[in-house]
């Protein structure tokens, strides 16, 4: 049982980095997008960006998925 909560514990630290990590590359993201098209305010743009990022995160993690794959 105890050896049950720390790997859970250490699931959820782990979590709690990779939720910090998104939120600074968000940032980066959104700074960049804003560098590069002006004002990110206004919906078209915020559509557009979600979609570029959607696109984004569903291609490296397809491409992720045939790395981990090959590796097996």
């Amino acid at each position: 049982m105890r050896k049950e909560i720390i790997e859970k514990i250490a699931s959820l630290i782990i979590a709690a980095f990779g939720l910090v990590a998104a939120l600074a590359w968000n940032g980066a993201i959104q700074a960049i997008f804003k560098e590069v098209f002006g004002t990110a305010e206004g919906l078209i743009p915020m559509l557009v960006y979600a979609v570029v990022v959607t696109i984004v995160a569903v291609v490296i993690t397809v491409w992720i998925a045939k790395i981990s794959g090959k590796k097996e």
